[in-house]
């Protein structure tokens, strides 16, 4: 009778401890599925510094055709220390700027993390993106010559180099030297001309200053038709952007300039692009890199285009008519990674100018 009572009990103690596993189980399987879903419930959340219609309008497609919400954090160049600051504590997944300088600084920061995407090295040509693959360009701009058509022929027009000649004394406008647009293009010049050439560019354009460098580069264009100059060196989807302003005044700035595509017969227009990056800290990695994806995609490139007068990076992608009103032009050859690796150097070349 006792072994029976004994065998009973073993037993009951099993039944209970099997039972007892079943239901630890059961919740770290519902733990883990929970987890799941959280993954596929679909976030990447963005830092960028552009801040444009275009882009909200992307994002919405974005998430109109994945289920991925897109969270946005914009701002200006403060962002970049922000993220810094934060360091693994970051919600940022993906951070969008302007400028190959900006992701190049990024990427010596170790803010940033390499991506493998045969969709991302298929839509972007090699120069226009990171050696690394850390980060990508998404649009283009080109960094021309703008000019005031009632004062000066386009016949009188060559290079930026020619900006340095006499005959432009006092005629020339262009923003400061902590500009990122300047410093990647004295960046460039130092990469196909030699720093030597770049830097009596650099001062050359100082002698020729219409006045101190001040405001933007919608600012530039404005002080040609104000007539405080006669060129300035722009990036032309300011030009665009005045061209098909809301604004009837804004739109008649934009009809009294032109734009110049200089260096067509020696070394190309400079380009430089907008771009992304996947942030190292990144939570969302697959939602960041399908994000960046979809962006470089056909119909992304041509909303870009048509809605902020940006080239392409995306070759098979149409442009604006605004852009294909300017014509096609030869650009400058070199991967911009070139302009990262200058960076520091042309910004010391600017203070030896005196270029303010």
């Amino acid at each position: 009778m006792k072994y029976i009572k004994l065998v009973f009990m073993s037993l009951l103690l099993s039944v209970l401890v099997v039972g007892l596993v079943g239901c630890n189980q059961g919740t770290d399987e519902k733990k883990e599925t929970t987890g799941k879903e959280e993954d596929k419930a679909g976030v990447v959340n963005l830092y960028t510094t552009r801040h444009y219609d275009t882009d909200e309008e992307l994002y919405k497609k974005f998430t109109e055709q994945t289920g991925i919400k897109v969270n946005v954090i914009s701002g200006k160049d403060e962002l970049m220390q922000r993220l810094k600051d934060e360091g693994e504590a970051t919600e940022a997944d993906v951070f969008i700027t302007a400028d190959a300088g900006n992701l190049a600084r990024l990427k010596a920061d170790g803010l940033t993390q390499a991506i493998k995407s045969d969709v991302l090295t298929t839509n972007i040509p090699e120069k226009l993106r990171d050696k690394e693959n850390h980060w990508f360009g998404l649009t283009q701009r080109a960094r021309v010559i703008v000019y005031s058509k009632d004062r000066v022929d386009p016949s009188e027009l060559s290079t930026y180099e020619a900006l340095t000649e006499d005959t432009w004394k006092g005629r020339v406008l262009i923003r400061s030297s902590e500009n990122i647009y300047n410093q990647s293009l004295i960046a460039s010049f130092m990469e196909l001309n030699g720093e030597e050439a770049a830097k009596n560019w650099a001062k050359g354009i100082v002698s020729n200053m219409a006045r101190t460098p001040e405001g933007g580069d919608t600012d530039q264009i404005k002080a040609i038709v104000a007539g405080e100059g006669d060129v300035a060196i722009s990036n032309t989807y300011y030009v665009g952007r005045l061209l098909n302003s809301a604004d009837p005044e804004e739109v008649k700035v934009g009809e009294q300039v032109g734009v110049f595509f200089p260096n067509q017969d020696t070394n190309g227009t400079h380009i430089n692009i907008s771009g992304a990056t996947v942030v190292k800290h990144a939570k969302n990695v697959d939602n960041a890199v399908k994000f960046i994806e979809f962006l470089t995609n056909v119909e992304a490139q041509e909303l870009f285009a048509e809605g902020n007068n940006e080239y392409p990076v995306n070759p098979k992608a149409g442009i604006s008519e605004t852009l294909s009103s300017w014509g096609d032009f030869k650009e400058q050859d070199i991967n911009l990674t070139i302009l990262g690796d200058n960076n520091s150097r042309a910004i010391q070349i600017f203070n030896e100018v005196g270029w303010k």
